[in-house]
């Protein structure tokens, strides 16, 4: 990792930039650039380790809880309050974060409805099908028993997924012809991430591009979200 990444730090202090940069480090084995980083950013700001400051959006809260919802995967859910019960690596995560069994990849459900056929889910961590085929398990314990209860278009919010890594693509195909008439948008994934994603062809799966990754969308209700999501995929196929 390159020392210019310091200096980033310090004009960016952002909980969710100082988890990339830290993140890249620990994974690229850069131990001493991540040091470094730490204490730059104790300079600065008087805080390290702030992943877990992270939490998932919530102001959709009076909407949707997907604990609350029975036809969830998290129905029931009883979140820890006292302690950090979530990680990634070494970094611990926001309790508000759900796990669908993988080690490095947590999400949030943040809207779903049936009537229309859509759902928002917010993403955490490193995304790795190479080692813990993340996408298996996503479609096994989450999506599946979306799309059987009728949603089949997904918006998946990728600010803080931190890296990718692929294994092949069946699951991503599995996925793409379950939702039939449906559709799967990436939004504001960071470009290095969609660049493996394309660099494996599942952007065929997932659609990234254009305003999907640059999208201000935490001012809007979910449906303004997903109103604003599809007109940018109808334009696409028009």
């Amino acid at each position: 990792m390159q020392m210019r990444k310091c200096a980033d730090v310090f004009r960016l202090a952002d909980t969710a930039y100082y988890l990339r940069v830290c993140m890249s480090a620990h994974l690229n084995g850069c131990a001493n650039d991540l040091i470094r980083i730490k204490e730059s950013l104790a300079e600065s700001v008087g805080r390290v380790d702030l992943m877990h400051e992270i939490e998932p959006y919530y102001k959709w809260r009076d909407d949707y809880i997907a604990s609350e919802d029975e036809n969830s995967p998290f129905y029931a859910t009883v979140y820890n309050e006292f302690e950090f019960d979530k990680q990634v690596y070494n970094y611990l995560l926001h309790p508000q974060w759900d796990s669908f069994g993988s080690n490095t990849l947590y999400l949030k459900v943040l809207f779903a409805d049936y009537e229309r056929g859509y759902s928002i889910i917010e993403f955490i961590g490193e995304w790795n099908d190479a080692i813990s085929n993340d996408i298996m398990l996503l479609k096994r314990e989450l999506l599946e028993l979306m799309i059987d209860n009728g949603i089949n278009k997904f918006i998946l919010v990728g600010e803080n997924v931190l890296n990718f890594h692929s294994s092949d693509d069946c699951y991503y195909e599995e996925w793409f012809q379950d939702v039939e008439d449906g559709w799967v948008a990436g939004i504001n994934f960071r470009q290095h991430v969609i660049d493996e994603f394309k660099r494996n062809n599942i952007d065929y799966y997932i659609n990234f591009g254009g305003e999907l990754d640059d999208m201000i969308w935490r001012n809007l209700k979910p449906l303004q979200f997903f109103k604003r999501v599809e007109e940018q995929l109808i334009k696409r196929l028009s």
